[in-house]
C-alpha cells in the first residue's frame, strides 16, 4: 500500500501541523486520495496573524530593490523544482500540458512583479498643487496584513498570482490553498522557505475555505481581505462583517488568472493605502532662494 504523504501548514517560516489534529484527503477524478492535508483551525489562523503582523515592520522598510531580488529568487527556486511540481499537478488532474502551462505562468508572473516592487511607487505617487505655501505629496504605503483565500480551481497560478502583487508592496500575507487542489500550494511554501523570504510575510493554510472565511473577516488585526469566487453568500458575509472594523475587501472573482489582465500594478495599488503629506514652502530670500 502507498504511504501517503503528510502536507504542513506554513506559519512564520516553520512547517506545524495543526493545533487542531484534524485532516482530510482530497481525492481527484481517478478516485486516487492525494495526501493526508491539515484542516486548519480558528487557531491556527490567529497564530498566522501574529506571525504576519510581526513581520510587517521589517518586510515593509525592506528596500523595493531587496524585496524585487526576493521574488525574482521564488521565480528561480519554482523553476529548480519544475519536476516535483508538476508531477503533483497531474496527481490533481492536470494534463502535462496544462501542468506545463501553470507552472510557466507562475515563474512569469514572480518574475513580472518583481519588475514593479521599485516602480509602483513612481507610478501612484503623485505631487499635488495646492493654495498655500505648502508641497503636498500622496504616496502609496503597505495596508499591512492581508487574508486572502485563493483561487479555488487553481492550483498555484491562482495562489501565485494573489501573493505576488500583495507581497511586492510591502505587506504581509495569510493565504488559505485551494481546498481540492492543496500539493503545489504547500509545496510552494517550500519554495518560499528557501527564497530569503523572512519568516511571516507569507503564511498559508489549507483547509476549508467556508470555515476560515468568518474568521478571517472578525479578526481584527487583519487590514484587507481578498476574495477570489463567486459564492454570493460568502461575498455577503465578507462585506458586512468587516463594515465592523473596517477592513478592505476585494473580490476578484471575475479575472481568469491565465490571461494578462491577472497580472497589473493596479492589483498592487488594491492593498495600499495612499498618505498623503503637507510640508511648508521654505522662503529664504536671504540665500537668494524662495518659491
Amino acid at each position: 500500500m502507498p504511504v501517503l504523504k503528510t502536507y504542513k501548514i506554513y506559519i512564520g517560516g516553520q512547517f506545524p501541523r495543526t493545533e487542531s489534529g484534524r485532516y482530510y484527503s482530497p481525492v481527484n477524478k481517478r478516485g486516487q486520495k492525494l495526501a493526508n492535508v491539515c484542516l486548519c483551525s480558528r487557531k491556527d489562523l490567529r497564530d498566522a496573524v501574529v506571525s504576519a503582523r510581526g513581520a510587517a515592520g521589517g518586510w515593509s522598510g525592506r528596500a523595493a530593490f531587496n524585496r524585487s531580488q526576493i521574488l525574482y529568487r521564488m521565480a528561480e527556486m519554482l523553476e529548480g523544482r519544475r519536476a516535483q511540481f508538476l508531477d503533483e499537478l497531474q496527481q490533481m488532474d492536470y494534463s502535462a500540458a496544462s501542468a506545463e502551462e501553470e507552472i510557466n505562468l507562475s515563474i512569469d508572473r514572480l518574475i513580472y512583479y518583481a519588475g514593479w516592487c521599485d516602480k509602483y511607487q513612481q507610478l501612484f505617487s503623485s505631487v499635488n498643487p495646492v493654495g498655500s505655501p505648502h508641497f503636498n505629496f500622496s504616496v502609496p504605503e503597505p495596508t499591512g496584513v492581508v487574508a486572502a483565500i485563493a483561487p479555488q480551481q487553481s492550483a498555484l497560478l491562482g495562489l501565485v498570482s494573489i501573493m505576488a502583487p500583495i507581497i511586492a508592496g510591502g505587506n504581509t500575507l495569510v493565504i488559505m490553498a485551494s481546498e481540492n487542489k492543496p500539493l503545489a500550494a504547500v509545496t510552494f511554501a517550500e519554495v518560499l522557505h528557501s527564497s530569503d523570504l523572512p519568516g511571516g510575510v507569507v503564511n498559508i493554510l489549507t483547509g476549508k475555505p467556508g470555515e476560515i472565511l468568518s474568521w478571517m473577516a472578525d479578526h481584527m488585526d487583519i487590514n484587507a481581505v481578498v476574495y477570489t469566487e463567486k459564492d454570493e453568500t460568502a461575498k455577503k458575509l465578507l462585506r458586512e462583517k468587516s463594515a465592523g472594523n473596517l477592513k478592505r475587501v476585494h473580490f476578484y472573482d471575475q479575472t481568469d488568472w491565465k490571461t494578462d489582465k491577472a497580472e497589473s500594478p493596479y492589483f498592487i495599488l488594491d492593498c495600499q493605502e495612499i498618505k498623503t503629506t503637507w510640508h511648508p514652502v521654505e522662503n529664504n530670500a536671504g540665500s537668494g532662494g524662495g518659491y
